[in-house]
């Protein structure tokens, strides 16, 4: 039985797209990265030590998983990476102060569709102050039922599959982890959609 907060593990989504980041190092320093759902916080710890300008964040109502991103931190002795409380779907003063991001990550935030759109909307939110972002996500398979393209097309977003093969993670062990295993994951780029209707 699983922990109810998720986000005091490591998973499989987790080290794919710290992955991605990797294989994408040398365009990270100076990039302004928010993690949004970032528990443990593999993806941004990974992009702040490439030397972006990362800020974690989780539900604010989870201050076990805020906390989580305090340790990761500390950790990989990155003290001053801020850690934010953001509840997805909620325009709190934490979102509309945020700074200028060129990079959102999420990995496995697309894991329950109750959150599917609150997850987009915030999303939609720092896109549109910041329109030449993009949103990297990573996620598992789950059921052939669940998919974002309706809200996707509601909140005026387009995606790009990225092809695991394409970054070397299409194993089924990277960076000595077993993690990913045969989990069916999958990655995707999310933008805003272009006014020209693309």
């Amino acid at each position: 039985v699983l922990d109810s907060q998720y986000g005091m593990y490591v998973w499989p989504c987790a080290v794919v797209l710290a992955q991605y980041l990797w294989a994408h190092r040398r365009s990270l320093p100076g990039k302004r990265v928010l993690e949004i759902g970032a528990g443990v916080s593999l993806p941004g710890v990974v992009a702040a030590r490439c030397g972006a300008q990362v800020i974690l964040s989780d539900s604010e109502e989870l201050p076990r998983c805020l906390q989580s991103c305090r340790s990761s931190c500390l950790m990989n002795r990155l003290p001053h990476v801020p850690v934010l409380g953001l509840t997805w779907g909620r325009v709190s003063p934490e979102l509309l102060s945020l700074a200028p991001i060129d990079i959102i990550l999420g990995s496995d935030v697309f894991f329950d569709p109750k959150d599917f759109e609150d997850i987009l909307t915030t999303i939609y939110f720092v896109l549109e102050k910041n329109p030449h972002a993009q949103f990297w996500t990573t996620y598992q398979v789950r059921s052939a039922d669940w998919s974002i393209e309706a809200l996707l097309y509601k909140w005026k977003l387009k995606s790009i599959h990225v092809p695991l093969h394409s970054f070397g993670a299409d194993k089924e062990h990277l960076a000595s982890s077993s993690l990913p295993g045969r989990h069916t994951i999958e990655m995707m780029i999310i933008s805003l959609a272009q006014s020209d209707g693309t």
